[in-house]
């Protein structure tokens, strides 16, 4: 008598589980994936170095002081609002063509103060932003 049978079953591996998952990964990574970022203010950054470069006499000066007042050219505004800046800066682009601006912010300045001005350069079409830095002192 012979109970073992001589037919072996076929082993089968379904992959349809594997399929699924990595395609649900695919698609994760498709909808959580950043390709590009494009800002929409153009920052030079600056560097401090020991080079002293002059003013470029067609740069518009833009100065934040601690307290939240704004100076464009050494003259102070009236109020640090958003219209009040664009108002100030268009006059002060009079005759120019694309100048640089240059912050000069107090170290103590808000960073709210700083991004106002920022924004206002950039509803008038200014690209060209730079700010001003002082040499660090080796202690």
């Amino acid at each position: 008598m012979n109970f073992r049978s001589d037919r072996r079953d076929e082993v089968n591996l379904d992959i349809t589980p594997l399929i699924d998952v990595v395609f649900l990964l695919l698609i994760f990574f498709m909808v959580s994936t950043t390709f590009e970022h494009n800002s929409e203010i153009n920052i030079t950054l600056p560097a401090s170095s020991k080079e002293i470069k002059d003013a470029k006499p067609d740069a518009v000066n833009v100065g934040l002081d601690a307290q939240g007042n704004v100076y464009i050219n050494d003259k102070s505004l009236v109020n640090a609002q958003l219209e009040t800046i664009k108002i100030a800066l268009s006059e002060a682009l009079v005759g120019l063509d694309e100048p640089p601006i240059i912050i000069s912010a107090d170290a103590n300045a808000t960073h709210q103060s700083v991004v106002r001005v920022m924004d206002a350069a950039r509803q008038l079409g200014l690209v060209k932003i730079t700010f001003a830095t002082q040499e660090l002192k080796d202690e």
